[in-house]
């Protein structure tokens, strides 16, 4: 009897047992880099920041100060939330210039090994074929299984495919939808999130019940109510993750989405795993925090301090977490190879998020940064993929201070995690790194030295020093990557120093393979 037709017939685990069973898989492991699209309908505004949805209807968004321009931009472009809300905006999306097949194509070029794409987000809307909610991207706005298009190209070109979903905040997330003006001539008109079924009468979205868009009026909520959004909440993810045969799953909040109602999500997508492939080949993400072994870690635009023992992911994005033009650029090339050398040498991988125009496709300034960081990638594949820390993640360090920034972020449960690592990502406003602060990574017998801000000259590296406390050995060789070009070095007891090369007219950080030191 083969063990995937024993597996099918064996009884399901619980999440416990599955959790025994579990080892991260090897092309997650050994990926380190990979592409989301961070995309849905809230990319159809021009303008008003990532929680459009949201903030379209508060006048005043408070400490959320990036969606101080939803509301006024909503007004100009599509007319006052009291009459054409969120529901519209929706409908005027039409992804009509999106082609799954070329963008794949063009993130497995620039060095990505796996790739995810948004199935749903605070807005309660869903980017697939839902069975179990008519609010879905096949039903309203772009007529397209958009998650189904994307899952197709990711096998055809031979990546590892996830789905993040983001959709257990919308109960408290959509509250504002029942509000109305406070001030001007429009004061005391409810918004549209109180509109019902009949109200959809000779309109577009007859037919269509908003409640099942933004939920009931607060004060209409029971707890039987609420109970049946949760239950409604894992049919539609268990759905995802069986129907797409998903290799990733991913979570925004803090731990399980929903508590129970989460893991019974988790445990029906490693069991469907185990029983179609005779393992658990997938990987969860979220902000667990250590506490769900088989569970990688999220952090969002931000790094660990030190090396992880566990493997985890950072998730970074250049401007706003789904496209706006007025949002001001956070990252270059620079900066995200920086990200993505620091999270490899502690023993993460980078997700790093495209920002799709509504249409579909790349903005052209995105664009040239990706072009930048995939010819970085390729030049310098073998530290990267399949890469495992050394001992030690860097040394001479001491340009790594950063200020955190909270925008586009859920304030008051990020404020909880007092050991959370993330939202300190190194920007564009960030100084640059002092010219001998290097990180490491390992392959074999073979250690890579990243120089973060290179500059011609000498550079002394103390823990590369023979007989030193980090045991290096005999250093025979140093070849810096994608150059055939000699590297003059010397090794002793207090250092190993290397001459580093001249640099590019741009400074991008070099790469050093060191043959010795792993012995």
């Amino acid at each position: 009897m083969s063990s995937l037709f024993a597996r099918a017939q064996a009884p399901t685990l619980n999440w416990e047992e599955l959790t025994r069973e579990y080892k991260f898989p090897e092309w997650y492991t050994s990926a380190r880099f990979g592409i989301w699209v961070h995309w849905g309908a809230q990319s159809q505004p021009d303008s008003g920041g990532g929680w459009y949805a949201r903030h379209m209807y508060m006048q005043n968004v408070g400490r959320e100060t990036w969606g101080a321009n939803a509301y006024p931009y909503h007004v100009r472009t599509y007319g006052h939330p009291s009459e054409k809300g969120f529901k519209d905006v929706i409908h005027t999306w039409k992804a009509d210039k999106l082609d799954t097949d070329g963008l794949l194509r063009y993130f497995k070029s620039i060095g990505a090994k796996y790739f995810v794409a948004l199935a749903n987000h605070h807005d309660h809307f869903d980017n697939f074929a839902s069975t179990y909610h008519p609010w879905n991207s096949v039903n309203v706005g772009p007529g397209k299984d958009l998650i189904g298009l994307f899952r197709k190209s990711a096998a055809k070109y031979g990546i590892p495919f996830g789905v993040s979903s983001h959709d257990d905040r919308y109960l408290s997330w959509w509250l504002p939808a029942f509000g109305a003006d406070s001030a001007g001539p429009k004061k005391g008109v409810p918004y549209d999130g109180r509109m019902t079924k009949a109200d959809g009468k000779n309109t577009w979205w007859a037919g269509l019940d908003p409640a099942d868009l933004y939920g009931l009026p607060p004060e209409k909520r029971t707890a039987e109510w609420i109970a049946g959004v949760k239950k409604n909440w894992v049919q539609r993810h268990v759905e995802l993750v069986t129907k797409y045969d998903v290799d990733m799953l991913w979570f925004d909040g803090y731990g399980f989405p929903y508590g129970e109602f989460g893991k019974e999500a988790c445990t029906a997508f490693f069991n469907d795993k185990l029983k179609r492939h005779g393992k658990i080949n997938a990987v969860i993400s979220g902000k667990f925090h250590g506490k769900e072994p088989a569970i990688a870690e999220d952090v969002e635009r931000g790094g660990a301090e030190e090396i992880q023992p566990h493997p985890w992911q950072g998730t970074l994005t250049f401007d706003s977490w789904f496209y706006k033009s007025d949002r001001p650029i956070r990252h270059n090339a620079r900066t995200v190879i920086e990200s993505l050398i620091d999270m490899n040498s502690k023993n993460g991988n980078l997700l790093l998020n495209v920002e799709l125009l509504p249409d579909g496709r790349i903005p052209q300034a995105h664009k040239l940064i990706l072009d930048t960081v995939g010819s970085w990638i390729n030049r310098n594949a073998d530290a990267i993929y399949g890469s495992k820390p050394w001992k030690i993640y860097g040394d001479n360090l001491g340009g790594t201070a950063i200020v955190k920034n909270m925008s586009e972020a859920d304030l008051d449960a990020a404020k909880k995690q007092t050991k959370s690592h993330d939202f300190n990502e190194r920007t564009i406003a960030a100084p640059l790194f002092p010219h001998n602060e290097v990180r490491f990574t390992a392959k074999g017998k073979s250690l890579y030295v990243f120089v973060l801000n290179p500059a011609a000259g000498e550079l002394m590296i103390p823990s590369l020093g023979s007989g030193g406390k980090y045991g290096a050995g005999n250093i025979t060789s140093v070849q810096l990557l994608g150059s055939k070009r000699q590297v003059r070095f010397r090794q002793a007891s207090a250092g190993l120093t290397l001459d580093v090369q001249p640099v590019q007219a741009a400074i991008l950080p070099q790469v050093y393979k060191i043959t010795g030191a792993i012995r």
